[in-house]
């Protein structure tokens, strides 16, 4: 068990955190939510130690070991893959080490002697034996193949390193485990594994995440971060919308009677209040109006955006036609002969674990790379607006937000662009800002409010969900559901793509394509996934023999 007790930061004269106390017990997940700069990460580093409170303290039973998702990927590139997992377990990675070093001796003396059978006796308690096998299930568990398990980390890629250190932070069976963000950078079938893991997991987790599919599906409770205080509902993700969404229903509406109440004690007062037979009745209901007290209700600290994409003209029937795409990319083929059509009416997810091959279509498709082979044609009614995974170069400049978006947009008016930044939350003096010094989630809020002033009516996005808090997602998906027009997207987040695809694309390891026009679960869910995970299966067993 872990809790904090009347824990209080300021950062300055800001408090971050006021008196909070909660306790989080065994056996529970808590889905830890909140506005973008509420504290969310803030008080999971509080939790774990990293940070100091102002006031008040952080209790842990005595004996139970904390592990947390680091977030540095580089920060163990020098070591192995199998010893960055086993640092999971600290006092497990210590005793293997100092055993190696005792044994490696060339002048074994009496006390080394005494000493590894010390740590032999310790080690066989913490299951050492077991350490490297259970290792290897987390990582094979997370799509970590296993000629990695001993490759040295700055070999690897970001995402591999990504799932190395929640391999680690799940290592050795922790009494209580942090994660932040843990489903950030993870294919659908490392999700979906950890979905499992955690929900089989039989000690205290709590996660902070922006995967609302994510946290329905792994959550007992929900701890919600709201004006320094945090408040502890028991159910996941969607019983805290509902639930703090009729608690505010019920105040209005108490509030309401209230008012309705003192309405009719202030007009019997006024009325009687100067009659010698009505004064005692006049005077009871002046306490009677005193004791009455409105519930405060606070304005929730969350703002949502509002995304609307308006196509300036209708879309015809010739939307998109890919012919025979193939593209090789660093040696590798990630695309092998893919074709497709695209209707008008279709909104397509493209899925799975092959990034590099989703980001090359996309590049492809809006013109920034050739392909090696096939060709490719947009319809002569369309229009496209494109979202990169990486906007870099986008932001490389001097510009202010207003500056930059007015660069793309049609109508050269300052109140005009600034209605479309002003429905992204830029406001007033946020437009002079410097976009080179926006953070992650300002930067793709930028790019929206791009998409949504050039009018057009085909959206091509990868990966937009990335750096966007809670309610700007869910603004997103909204805007993405209304939109009239066609959408080619690559997503991680698993409600996103259920409710907004109506068709599904995966392009497999070896470059090829499925199609299929289904829901995202149903999809998940089909005989082929199923015989495809097979067929796959097979063939790394075959290579690896």
């Amino acid at each position: 068990m872990i809790s904090a007790n009347n824990v209080t930061l300021r950062i300055g004269k800001k408090a971050l955190f006021e008196e909070v106390n909660i306790k989080f017990t065994e056996g529970d997940c808590y889905g830890l939510i909140g506005a973008n700069g509420a504290g969310k990460s803030t008080f999971l580093k509080i939790l774990s130690g990293q940070l100091e409170t102002t006031k008040g303290e952080i209790s842990i039973t005595p004996g139970q070991r904390l592990s947390v998702l680091e977030q540095d990927h580089f920060k163990y590139d020098s070591y192995t893959v199998m010893d960055v997992v086993i640092m999971g377990n600290e006092r497990l990675y210590q005793i293997m080490k100092e055993k190696d070093a005792i044994y490696a001796k060339e002048d074994f003396t009496d006390e080394d002697g005494i000493r590894a059978s010390e740590l032999e006796a310790e080690f066989a308690e913490m299951d050492g034996w077991e350490a490297e096998s259970n290792a290897a299930m987390l990582l094979n568990g997370l799509g970590i193949d296993t000629e990695l398990h001993y490759a040295v980390m700055n070999t690897l890629t970001g995402n591999e390193k990504v799932k190395i250190l929640l391999a680690k932070a799940l290592f050795g069976n922790p009494d209580i485990l942090l994660l932040d963000e843990p489903t950030n950078h993870l294919d659908m079938d490392a999700i979906a594994w950890l979905e499992d893991f955690l929900i089989d997991f039989e000690n205290t987790v709590i996660v902070v995440s922006h995967d609302r599919y994510f946290l329905n599906k792994v959550c007992t409770h929900t701890a919600d971060i709201d004006y320094g205080k945090i408040q502890l509902y028991a159910g996941n993700y969607d019983f805290w919308y509902e639930s703090s969404q009729l608690l505010i229903k019920q105040m209005k509406e108490a509030n309401r009677k209230k008012e309705e109440k003192i309405k009719e004690l202030q007009e019997f007062i006024s009325r009687f209040s100067a009659n010698a037979s009505k004064s005692k009745q006049a005077t009871s209901r002046k306490r009677a109006l005193e004791k009455i007290e409105l519930d405060e209700i606070k304005p929730s600290s969350r703002k949502y955006p509002y995304v609307d994409f308006r196509p300036d003209r209708e879309i015809g029937n010739e939307v998109l036609t890919v012919e025979g795409i193939s593209k090789t990319v660093d040696g590798v083929k990630v695309l092998d002969n893919i074709s497709f059509i695209v209707g008008h009416d279709d909104k397509i997810a493209f899925v799975g674990g092959n990034e590099i091959a989703k980001t090359t279509l996309f590049q492809i498709l809006m013109g920034e790379i050739e392909p090696d082979a096939g060709s490719y044609k947009w319809g002569v009614t369309t229009s496209q607006a494109y979202f990169p995974k990486d906007s870099t170069k986008e932001f490389d400049n001097d510009y202010t937000i207003v500056d930059w978006l007015t660069g793309y947009s049609p109508v050269k008016d300052v109140t005009y662009v600034r209605g479309f930044l002003g429905r992204m939350l830029f406001a007033g003096e946020d437009g002079v800002k410097k976009v080179k010094v926006l953070s992650g989630g300002e930067k793709v809020r930028c790019l929206l409010s791009k998409m949504m002033i050039s009018g057009a009516n085909c959206l091509v996005l990868d990966e937009p969900t990335n750096h966007l808090d809670m309610e700007s997602i869910t603004a997103l998906n909204n805007g993405l559901i209304k939109f009239s027009g066609v959408a080619l997207f690559a997503c991680h987040d698993h409600q996103f793509v259920q409710t907004t695809a109506n068709r599904i694309m995966e392009i497999l390891p070896n470059g090829q394509l499925i199609d299929k026009i289904t829901t995202y679960d149903e999809y998940l869910a089909s005989d082929e996934m199923a015989r495809k995970r097979t067929v796959y299966t097979n063939q790394n067993e075959e290579d690896n023999n």
